[in-house]
């Protein structure tokens, strides 16, 4: 049975996107997993260049998202800092180095959901995105 989409899970994934916006990430994509998950709504992924660069991706992303009174349900992967999992419910993110991304491959993994990829460069809070 697929989660229903709701408000709630579109603005906390906002959020989280701007959050890994802010710290430079590469490659976001966006999957809306919804209808074939019964366990999220989103999956956020994105890289990093290195694996201080992942582990200050993922730290940014506690810390603006606790600023807004949102914990994460759980953490996976921070003293490695090569695939973090950050997960918020209703959306997940998912912080690679960019070897470690190439090899796990989630978007072929979860081909069947929409993607919706966000350009390097984008910097704007205000970017509308169809999720």
């Amino acid at each position: 049975m697929p989660k229903r989409k709701n408000n709630d899970a579109k603005k906390r994934t906002l959020l989280l996107i701007n959050a890994v916006l802010e710290k430079k990430a590469k490659d976001i994509v966006v999957l809306n997993v919804g209808e074939i998950s019964a366990f999220t709504d989103y999956f956020i992924i994105c890289s990093g260049t290195s694996d201080r660069q992942v582990r200050a991706i993922s730290s940014h992303i506690k810390e603006s998202l606790k600023k807004a009174g949102i914990v994460p349900v759980g953490v996976e992967g921070e003293q490695e800092g090569k695939w973090i999992l950050l997960d918020y419910g209703d959306a997940i993110v998912h912080v690679f180095l960019d070897e470690t991304r190439t090899f796990y491959n989630l978007e072929r993994l979860w081909s069947e959901a929409p993607q919706i990829a966000i350009p390097d460069g984008t910097t704007s809070k205000k970017t509308r995105l169809p999720i």
